[in-house]
């Protein structure tokens, strides 16, 4: 739900939940399988929060009524409050990694990195055989300080070890190397992401729109317009099929940036924001919003990839002093004194 939210799976969960509601009309398991769905369907918070305090008074002890609490609070931009519920959450489930790793997350998002490595190092602790939870520990070191060597020796000492844990590996893999500018390893790391691999949190990214990405990193333009213009075609069709669906914009806008189509590109970016603003959706909304910025930046468009990125910079955000630092799709900016002065502003004190 939570990425298409297209009819039919919104129509699919509805029918689902109806069902539990006549079988068991005033549980609380009922309210709260409502509440999931009007969040992540809907983004309907008002009414979320209601059906989870009549689920967390008759489940006190579950800790799902404050972990998808604290998401909506993250989402509201309310983040104390939101880091006070993962707590919370984690209190009732102290055995459960993944709370801890969305706290990590909360933190990351507000770039207090010291409290994003305890959290991690205390679901690693949980799960000490979890490579991916090991190598997003390494990840801190590369948003940080732009280090991007833990990852690097995280990655090859987990494959070293066990080669088949690579596809586990693979989007960290990818992600690092284009941090790297390593083309040899991004291609090997694409060909092991699997279907749906090139999707990102907030954008629906076709697997195309990854090959062309490393096309580009490894200098063959021809190979990397050819597999953008394919992207193109993919996320266009499914902005027509769900055209309020703001991450289809966003997808549609970034392959429009990439294959040159700039009056197209701007528009639909500016679309995508519009329809999930920071308002709205404090997580995904900057993501869009950041994205918009890497549009302008594509499309000559330098003072306003600045001012988006300004904007940007005032929110809470996963955008890093590393990737601002390392990562290519940076590059057109690269060199303007605003550009590095916002680096510098990311930079660890």
């Amino acid at each position: 739900l939570r990425y298409g939210r297209s009819p039919e799976q919104l129509a699919l969960a509805a029918s689902a939940i109806e069902a539990l509601q006549r079988l068991r009309p005033d549980s609380g398991e009922a309210h709260l399988a409502l509440a999931k769905h009007v969040y992540w369907g809907y983004l309907d918070y008002k009414r979320a929060r209601k059906e989870l305090e009549i689920a967390r008074r008759a489940l006190p002890n579950d800790p799902v009524p404050p972990l998808l609490t604290g998401y909506i609070d993250r989402r509201e931009g309310r983040w104390p409050e939101a880091n006070a519920n993962l707590l919370r959450a984690l209190e009732l489930d102290p055995r459960n990694s993944v709370i801890p790793e969305q706290l990590s997350r909360a933190y990351s998002s507000l770039h207090r990195y010291p409290e994003m490595a305890a959290m991690l190092d205390r679901a690693i602790s949980l799960t000490p055989h979890d490579p991916v939870l090991r190598a997003k520990r390494a990840t801190v070191e590369l948003d940080w300080r732009a280090d991007p060597k833990p990852l690097h020796d995280t990655i090859e000492a987990v494959l070293t070890a066990n080669p088949s844990m690579a596809a586990a590996m693979a989007p960290h893999w990818f992600h690092l190397s284009l941090h790297e500018r390593d083309h040899a390893s991004a291609a090997k790391a694409l060909a092991l992401l699997g279907p749906d691999g090139c999707r990102e949190e907030a954008v629906p990214f076709p697997d195309s729109w990854c090959a062309g990405v490393v096309a580009r990193l490894g200098g063959d333009e021809a190979a990397a317009q050819a597999a953008f213009q394919k992207a193109r075609a993919e996320a266009e069709k499914l902005f027509l099929e769900q055209p309020e669906y703001a991450g289809a914009a966003c997808a549609l806008a970034m392959a429009e940036a990439a294959v040159g189509n700039k009056a197209d590109a701007i528009r639909l970016g500016r679309r995508a924001v519009e329809l999930l603003p920071i308002s709205r959706d404090a997580v995904d909304g900057v993501l869009l919003a950041e994205s918009l910025a890497i549009i302008y930046a594509w499309t000559g468009e330098t003072d306003l990839a600045i001012q988006q990125l300004e904007i940007v910079t005032r929110h809470p955000s996963y955008l890093s002093y590393g990737n601002l630092r390392l990562h290519p799709e940076w590059d057109p900016l690269r060199g303007d004194p605003r550009f590095e002065q916002i680096v510098q502003s990311l930079a660890p004190k």
